[in-house]
């Protein structure tokens, strides 16, 4: 057992000896550059997240908005986050609200790319969607679809992107891993705490008081 230890320790060493001081250096020149790849294409998008595996989704009671909902999200948004949580089983409607709410303030927001054109980032429509022209990749023509079913697959379209912002969080882990499918949105772990900290305010009795 000593020998295979003393073997399986030395034989970084040999594979370097082996490969000579040339064939080191392009080893390692190719490692950093696999990994510098790899992270531009997840900065960009290029590399959507895996498909969650199937599961039961967690048992919740259908949870009704609550006045400060009501108040704050108009009813068509309202009603497309209530039938858009539907594309990822045990996902609560009020999570969709929250991020709406911080992208575009459902659909509220004059700020480029909300209603027409895209943001700096290559972002479009009430649930900021990268659809292919910058940074923000190309997440559009994974998960958008014509959920409304009125003919047409639109990034503005709330009946159509709040459905593929659900799909888009259960692919990467919602509802069982939450936090991490919000990250997922949007890298910032503030954005999460401010989408999770809404979802509770629409969705509780209590969510009139800040």
């Amino acid at each position: 057992m000593a020998a295979l230890v003393a073997t399986l320790a030395l034989l970084p060493f040999r594979i370097l000896a082996a490969l000579g001081v040339r064939g080191t250096i392009v080893a390692c020149c190719l490692f950093v550059l696999a990994v510098t790849g790899y992270g531009v294409a997840e900065d960009l998008g290029l590399l959507a997240p895996a498909p969650a595996p199937t599961q039961a989704a967690p048992a919740q009671k259908p949870q009704p908005p609550s006045s400060a909902a009501k108040a704050d999200i108009p009813r068509r948004y309202l009603a497309a986050y209530q039938a858009g949580a539907r594309s990822c089983p045990g996902l609560s409607w009020a999570v969709l609200a929250g991020i709406g709410k911080v992208e575009s303030d459902h659909g509220r927001s004059r700020l480029p790319g909300v209603r027409s054109g895209w943001n700096s980032a290559g972002a479009a429509g009430p649930m900021q969607f990268g659809i292919g022209t910058g940074r923000a990749g190309n997440a559009w023509a994974t998960y958008g679809r014509d959920f409304d079913r009125d003919g047409r697959t639109g990034v503005y379209d709330p009946g159509d992107a709040i459905p593929a912002a659900a799909r888009y969080l259960c692919a990467a882990g919602a509802p069982r891993r939450l936090d991490q499918a919000i990250y997922a949105y949007n890298h910032s772990w503030a954005y999460v705490a401010k989408v999770k900290h809404l979802a509770r305010r629409y969705a509780s009795r209590g969510g009139d008081r800040r």
